[in-house]
């Protein structure tokens, strides 16, 4: 996640919900299972009272920043493009979202995870088109060829997601080449195909007060 230095599980936490930030661990040895009705912190205090309309809002707001790893500014500036796009601003944004570099590489299984697909990226390990890309944000487009380096197939990282392949599935928006390490951008997601843990309608609502 963008400038998220410190624990992450605590984030799980606060939103009430498993962002899978850490990919493997998430699964077999997660901190959410043993603590998910406690909030973060020294006392870990049990949920307070209900929250406002207006909190609701927050907290979906967060869930998907925190899920996709932006910051506040980038998530605005998301939603402010997706504002001004034909379409429904609420799958339109999810779209920008689902469209980053380092979601199209945890997508195609070449990281265990968002946190570190951003991470492999930032490192210089994957191609688009052929070239070299090493900002997480990019925006690949339909036709886009996202590929592992050649000196960097054999890292133990990018061994260990495709491994994790079996506990989750391609979207069919993508096509994966396994063998080559390889995918293609075939499409624009469906609403269906993205991130289901997202309510953008209460988004949608949350800039729109």
């Amino acid at each position: 996640m963008a400038n998220q230095s410190g624990p992450v599980c605590r984030l799980c936490r606060r939103e009430g919900a498993k962002l899978y930030l850490k990919g493997q661990k998430c699964i077999t040895n997660c901190v959410f299972d043993k603590r998910s009705g406690l909030l973060p912190g020294q006392h870990g205090l049990a949920r307070r009272r209900k929250a406002s309309d207006y909190g609701i809002q927050l907290r979906a707001k967060q869930r998907a920043r925190r899920l996709y790893g932006v910051l506040e500014t980038q998530f605005q500036h998301y939603f402010e493009r997706a504002e001004r796009s034909d379409g429904v601003t609420g799958t339109v944004l999810l779209q920008h979202l689902e469209r980053r570099l380092d979601n199209v590489v945890y997508r195609l299984g070449f990281a265990a995870s968002r946190r570190e697909g951003r991470q492999l990226v930032t490192h210089r390990h994957f191609m688009v088109n052929g070239r070299t890309v090493n900002v997480p944000s990019a925006q690949v487009r339909p036709g886009d060829v996202i590929e592992v380096r050649e000196k960097s197939r054999k890292m133990l990282p990018v061994e260990n997601a495709q491994n994790l392949l079996a506990n989750r599935s391609v979207p069919d928006w993508l096509s994966l080449d396994a063998t080559a390490l390889k995918g293609t951008v075939v499409r624009l997601p469906e609403r269906q195909e993205m991130e289901q843990a997202v309510d953008e309608q209460l988004i949608v609502e949350y800039y729109s007060r």
